[in-house]
């Protein structure tokens, strides 16, 4: 499969054009225009520092089902002790840059580039991207941040300072997106991680199809209020 280069028009070819790695598009840029139009799509930007953008829809694709979700007895106990308190979208550029920043080893890069933090703060500043933020004693310990479209969650990237926060950050997220009638959650690419949480891998064929009918609900735009 030949991999597209994108110019100004802000288009995309069609995702099941990726090559096996999942790779479909090179070039283009952040605006809110083209990453919405990539989220619509099933499409994604993921690159390192020294690459151009680099645009992708797998297949397979990982994704959870709000109802779905798995908690484990360890991390229900951590829940109802509230040893979190938990918000959203009260710290959004913190978290962004915890994310690009948290875990990394010495002359290792991120995909989370400065490009990315501005164009995904700017789409927080719009209403389309969200964060759920873990708070111990006052200290941010954890989070993730996403973008919400339709009824679809597309998760991000999430770090912890403290052990637990951010699966506490995404127990509570998976609860709201639950409450308010969200039917998807994209976390793009496997990990053992979110498989605990009850993610499975389906076709690409059958997740474009499901986030097609996902979109079709209106979407939960603004800064979400939620606090523990």
């Amino acid at each position: 499969m030949p991999v597209y280069r994108l110019t100004e028009e802000i288009i995309f070819p069609p995702p099941q054009l990726a090559d096996q790695t999942g790779l479909l598009a090179i070039g283009g840029d952040l605006c809110e225009e083209r990453l919405l139009l990539a989220y619509n799509a099933g499409i994604f930007p993921w690159y390192s520092e020294e690459e151009p953008i680099l645009w992708w829809s797998p297949d397979p694709r990982l994704v959870l089902f709000p109802g779905e979700i798995r908690i484990s007895k360890s991390l229900e106990k951590i829940i109802k002790k509230q040893v979190f308190d938990i918000t959203f979208d009260s710290a959004f550029e913190q978290v962004i840059n915890l994310c690009a920043s948290a875990g990394r080893r010495e002359n290792e890069g991120t995909w989370i580039l400065p490009e990315m933090i501005d164009a995904y703060c700017a789409l927080h500043e719009a209403g389309f991207a969200h964060s759920v933020e873990a708070w111990r004693d006052g200290a941010l310990s954890g989070g993730l941040y996403g973008v919400s479209l339709g009824g679809c969650f597309f998760g991000e990237s999430m770090f912890t300072l403290e052990s637990n926060a951010s699966k506490v950050a995404f127990a509570f997220l998976v609860t709201y997106l639950e409450k308010n009638s969200f039917d998807l959650i994209d976390c793009q690419v496997s990990t053992g991680h979110l498989k605990r949480f009850g993610a499975k891998e389906i076709p690409r064929s059958l997740f474009l199809k499901r986030l097609k009918k996902s979109l079709e609900a209106p979407t939960l735009k603004g800064k979400w209020r939620y606090q523990s």
